[in-house]
């Protein structure tokens, strides 16, 4: 990629169907965990119009009402004016949810098992997760994507306050940044589509969110007179969330993760308990490539790293630094593997996975959360010194 270019990435509120369908899903999970925490759960949620469909694998000791926590999940988002089709106490809800596989428990658990190769835990499917990091933002993490998680943020924050009435739960923003010589310099352009009542106009929407949410929010030395603002670009969105769209478990992959400037594996997350390293070695990626930026290796990081179903040890790992390190990717992948472990049990344990944490996760990306990293533990850079050491050692 040439060093100068614009480049985009979007994020979607919690009301945006798709997200309504990760929130149930991580309730779900959740809920599991906070009594069994050995639960296994693989959960899926399709929702449109007024009715919720729940389905996948769980097995665990939890007693669970899942009525009541599909419509918490609902509440919580936001969904309860009457006018809404889709409203938490009126929806119809299906429930599909069967134990999880013998074929596949007996590969996850930390036992022997006929021709499986070894009795320690392993990974609870093949697949490959990629982490990234990159000194764009404090967060380590690329602009753009931080940026429209921020207009997202806002939004919500002052939909949920009760100060603009007239806002509805389903949202979507969007930030274009111009890079110069690889380094972002300008907003170029700010989308954002936000569902409303009736009786607002055009007009009110448009000021309010240029000037009470994106002015507000975003930094003011990259925004400027040529920074492009479309809001609600199709001049109305009455009709949205479920009844206006679809919604299904794991499409927002791009939203959760990098908004597009890392790779992504293609394993969705939510729902899923972490003996799934669909979602807990990407965690574990994220918690790799950035504490190789925080220790100063590079500027840019792409781990990768790849896993058979059954097998504790993963199967490659490799580094990317993308010409930014003071290192050759050879010399940080041998300190990588120095440092941390990636077999699915050491994972669990090092990030503490095993509580009821993953509703934190669910919105606004599942990485760059700062704020509280006991919860979200692999946004640590606790382990930069220790990879400084082992790359001189």
């Amino acid at each position: 990629m040439s060093s100068n270019y614009i480049f985009s990435s979007e994020s979607v509120g919690e009301g945006h169907p798709d997200k309504v369908c990760d929130t149930i899903s991580d309730a779900i999970l959740d809920a599991c965990l906070a009594q069994d925490k050995k639960s296994r759960v693989a959960c899926e949620t399709f929702v449109k119009s007024n009715m919720v469909v729940i389905g996948g694998e769980i097995t665990s000791k939890a007693k669970l009402d899942y009525n009541t926590i599909v419509r918490n999940a609902i509440r919580d988002i936001g969904y309860v004016n009457n006018d809404d089709v889709f409203h938490a106490d009126k929806v119809f809800i299906n429930n599909y949810l069967t134990s999880q596989s013998a074929d596949i428990s007996q590969g996850v658990d930390a036992k022997a098992a006929k021709g499986k190769a070894t009795n320690e835990q392993g990974a609870g499917d093949q697949g490959l997760m990629f982490g990234y990091a990159c000194d764009e933002t404090p967060e380590l993490m690329p602009a753009p994507i931080m940026f429209a998680h921020r207009v997202g943020r806002a939004l919500t924050r002052i939909r949920k306050s009760g100060k603009a009435k007239w806002l509805r739960p389903d949202a979507k923003s969007q930030c274009s940044v111009r890079y110069e010589k690889g380094r972002p310099v300008a907003i170029t352009s700010v989308v954002v589509s936000t569902q409303h009542t009736e009786d607002v106009s055009h007009k009110q929407i448009h000021d309010f969110i240029v000037q009470k949410v994106i002015q507000k929010v975003l930094p003011k030395e990259m925004l400027n007179k040529k920074t492009q603002y479309l809001i609600n670009p199709t001049g109305r969105f009455v009709v949205g969330g479920p009844q206006g769209d679809a919604g299904l478990t794991g499409r927002k992959i791009i939203v959760d993760t990098y908004g597009g400037m890392g790779r992504h594996g293609g394993g969705a997350f939510s729902g899923k308990d972490p003996s799934k390293v669909d979602r807990s070695a990407a965690y574990m990626g994220r918690y790799v490539a950035k504490n190789v930026v925080a220790a100063g290796l590079a500027s840019r990081c792409e781990v990768q790293f790849a896993y058979a179903i059954g097998y504790p040890d993963p199967v490659s790992i490799s580094v990317d630094t993308f010409g930014s390190g003071d290192f050759t990717d050879h010399q940080i992948a041998q300190a990588v593997r120095k440092v941390f472990s990636f077999k699915p049990a050491d994972i669990v344990r090092q990030l503490k996975l095993l509580r009821p944490i993953y509703g934190a996760t669910t919105n606004y990306g599942h990485f760059g959360k700062v704020e509280d990293t006991k919860i979200i533990t692999w946004e640590r850079t606790d382990k930069s010194n220790a990879l400084k050491k082992a790359i001189r050692s």
